[in-house]
């Protein structure tokens, strides 16, 4: 079954009662049982069922099915945030002294993140993940994991996402790929080698701008037998379930970073649109990378559709579409507030991923407690402006983008 086909069937096929199409809202907390031995059953892992709402909801697990069908995965876990399935992967699966490599162009909240684990005793290096080699060149005998994402927010370098997953493949390392700027139906980190993937539901997958989310899938291709960090109490039964299982107790049960069920309804609900909106968002992105490209103010624009990207061949091979994330430079000469607040249709917000194209100045928002010098070193200049593309229609946007230079050129 196709990818579409999948996302819009699948609560039904896993059974809806009364008939219904979509996993209603199941707001419930606790979960009684008629016997003792039936709630130990379902606690020891025994007997399938529901023990508490911090760890599993109906809801949620509905959502869990969806996203491991797009991911064609072993299984998911949803988080509140995007954020909170990062941060519990490296809590449920690394300690102090173990060692992670990742790009040195990461989200900067994410980069944020890492920074964060560093004071708790693991060991972090970023390098220029366009190379594979510089990873490899990062590597120590405690390195347990690399990380990176598909496309970077905001310059959008593209990792050497199948040569790292070789690297990976050949030391035996666990590899995690982001795949919120792409989604699943842009690229299948599993045609990498990749072995856990990370998407902020949030963007894309919901779309609407109307719940946070994030989930952790597990593409069911790791040895995690040869993980030493696994526990001995989650090193039972089938191993490949091992590292989801102490994802699962570990990090959600332990660290409570659960998703409410009726931000996994609005999820869900928005994922159904998913293929039909990122090929609009994409299709217009492309549209308006290319008139911006030949417009006499901008300076530079980075998008990886743009035949002058340095990885435009790496994405015309791995990803069905080159993203709806793009950035641009203005002529020294130009503010780029005064840009941003002559346009009327382009929504001056944080954010992307969302039906409804925004658009912000990068150094002074989302990359602003970086401070100067890295900025610098991540090439983020103080005239970049980010937009993350919607689905409104592309010449109503163009139109937009041009009498906003209009007046701002006077």
């Amino acid at each position: 079954m196709r990818f579409t086909s999948k996302l819009v069937h699948s609560d039904r096929w896993f059974g809806v009662q009364h008939g219904a199409l979509v996993k209603p809202v199941h707001p419930g907390v606790t979960y009684g049982y008629e016997s003792t031995n039936e709630l130990a059953a379902v606690f020891q892992g025994r007997q399938a069922g529901y023990t508490y709402g911090r760890q599993i909801n109906p809801t949620v697990e509905a959502l869990q099915r969806k996203v491991t069908a797009m991911e064609n995965g072993l299984a998911t876990v949803c988080f509140g945030t995007g954020m909170a399935a990062i941060g519990t992967a490296i809590v449920a699966l690394l300690k102090a002294g173990d060692h992670v490599v990742t790009s040195q162009y990461l989200f900067g909240n994410t980069a944020s993140l890492f920074q964060t684990f560093e004071r708790h005793g693991i060991e972090v290096s970023f390098v220029d993940a366009t190379e594979v080699a510089h990873v490899e060149k990062a590597l120590r005998p405690n390195t347990k994991m690399v990380f990176t994402e598909t496309i970077a927010n905001p310059r959008t370098q593209i990792a050497d996402l199948a040569g790292i997953g070789a690297l990976c493949a050949k030391r035996s390392l666990l590899y995690v790929v982001d795949n919120t700027i792409t989604t699943p139906f842009l690229f299948q980190p599993a045609s990498v080698g990749a072995h856990l993937v990370i998407n902020s539901l949030t963007k894309y997958i919901g779309g609407h701008g109307n719940a946070l989310g994030g989930a952790i899938t597990d593409l069911g291709s790791f040895d995690w037998e040869r993980f030493d960090n696994i526990l001995e109490l989650y090193r039972l039964g089938n191993p490949a379930q091992w590292g989801i299982n102490q994802i699962k107790k570990k990090g959600l049960r332990d660290f409570g970073a659960s998703m409410a069920p009726d931000a996994a309804h609005r999820l869900s609900v928005g994922a159904d649109t998913l293929a039909l909106r990122m090929a609009r968002c994409c299709e217009s992105a492309d549209r308006i990378a290319q008139f911006l490209a030949g417009h006499p103010a901008v300076d530079r624009v980075y998008f990886p559709g743009l035949a002058d990207h340095p990885q435009h061949e790496q994405s015309k091979a791995w990803f069905k579409y080159h993203g709806a994330i793009l950035s641009f430079e203005l002529r020294a000469d130009l503010d780029c507030f005064d840009l941003l607040d002559a346009m009327n249709l382009v929504v001056k917000a944080t954010h992307l991923g969302d039906l409804r194209t925004l658009a912000l100045p990068v150094a002074h928002t989302i990359f602003y407690e970086v401070g100067p010098e890295r900025r610098a070193q991540m090439g983020i200049s103080d005239h970049l402006i980010r937009m993350s593309v919607g689905i409104e229609d592309t010449d109503d946007l163009i139109e937009d983008i041009q009498q906003a230079f209009d007046k701002t050129l006077g």
